[in-house]
């Protein structure tokens, strides 16, 4: 399923390289990224750690260390910026499914709730739980989780600004519809439930249609 991999954001590739294989080392590298950013997404930051990361990415702790070498900092905030490129891509394929921008948004909140029931409620979003862990904590995980929400935004209001939207509009705008994605698919992760997003992208749609130009 590789067009289709960021909808199970976070999992574990599955590949496993030698040293005999050209980009070997190359392909350790993503595969620690990808198992501790699904780790990341199902058990949080202080629920994860190196030894349980390396042996499920089929790697020696002397591999994570070698390509990490700030340790479980480094290596979540690298997880968080293989996560953020995942969601950019979930919300470019929502986005840009359908050319009016209110039906876009509720295209987006199905891509996340069918990830969500794929991985059993257990992988939502890339960056909320470690950012709330991390707070006051690790300066480069903030970094690169504040970074991601920019990036997600960004998305949604060039989206806006293509269909016509006020500037100023699209930007505040796009900052709502994080904002309640966030929100929405949390509560239905909890809940186990995609009501949650199913409700917010027909609100979502409803604020859209009522800033439309």
């Amino acid at each position: 399923m590789e067009t289709k991999q960021h909808r199970r954001r976070g999992t574990g590739a599955t590949e496993r390289g030698t040293a005999a294989e050209p980009g070997a080392a190359l392909g350790t590298r993503e595969r620690i990224v990808r198992v501790t950013a699904r780790l990341l997404q199902r058990q949080g930051y202080e629920g994860t750690g190196i030894k349980q990361i390396a042996r499920e990415a089929g790697a020696t702790l002397g591999s994570v260390y070698h390509f990490f070498p700030g340790g479980k900092q480094e290596l979540a905030a690298e997880a968080i910026r293989h996560g953020d490129e995942e969601m950019a891509d979930l919300l470019r394929e929502g986005l840009g499914s359908a050319e009016d921008p209110a039906e876009a948004m509720v295209a987006v909140t199905a891509l996340l709730a069918e990830g969500l029931r794929e991985s059993d409620w257990l992988e939502g979003c890339p960056v909320t739980a470690t950012a709330l862990e991390t707070l006051g904590g690790s300066p480069e995980i903030q970094r690169a989780c504040a970074r991601a929400l920019a990036n997600w935004q960004e998305l949604v209001g060039a989206k806006l600004l293509a269909c016509g939207f006020d500037e100023q509009d699209a930007r505040e705008l796009a900052c709502t519809v994080i904002s309640v994605l966030e929100g929405a698919e949390l509560t239905s992760q909890v809940t186990r439930s995609d009501a949650p997003l199913r409700i917010a992208g027909r609100h979502l749609h409803r604020l859209v249609e009522a800033y439309r130009p």
